[in-house]
């Protein structure tokens, strides 16, 4: 399975105020070729106050993976180490309208997950870049209500 055939709805993680979210998604055209892009039409569960996507108030996920990628060079002839090893940099971006104030103009919040992959690692250990990945997904998952409480109340 790839990024492409992300399956609609998405489940969301636990949150406080949030029962049993869903996020029924649709396709939309990314800002980029390198991109893939959806846009959030219909909630599920109990999300009293939240609002789907519209161009006032965007509600949008973004996968982005390297335009090219970047592969691993030559090691030095003389010590065999690489000195320079570049990165292949992949990120999920979330858009989100929020209201800074009642009565105000919606603002948009954006959300970062970035992955920076050193280059030759995705065939010589991609073991353990998938490892890293699941570690990542897993604490995020696992701390999803505290981090929303965290972004709401400042408070770790």
């Amino acid at each position: 399975m790839t990024i492409s055939t992300l399956s609609s709805p998405v489940t969301g993680g636990a949150q406080t105020g949030l029962t049993s979210p869903t996020y029924t998604l649709t396709a939309d055209t990314a800002p980029d070729s390198n991109g893939r892009q959806w846009v959030v039409t219909a909630l599920g569960g109990t999300q009293t106050g939240v609002s789907t996507h519209s161009v006032a108030s965007p509600f949008s996920l973004t996968f982005w993976r390297p335009k090219i990628g970047r592969i691993l060079g030559n090691p030095n002839i003389n010590t065999g180490v690489i000195a320079n090893v570049p990165k292949n940099t992949y990120k999920w971006i979330v858009r989100k309208g929020v209201a800074p104030l009642a009565g105000q103009p919606i603002q948009t919040a954006v959300f970062t997950l970035q992955c920076d992959v050193p280059a030759g690692s995705d065939t010589a250990d991609a073991e353990d870049v998938r490892a890293a990945l699941s570690l990542l997904i897993g604490a995020v998952n696992q701390m999803s209500a505290g981090t929303g409480d965290t972004l709401c109340n400042g408070v770790m």
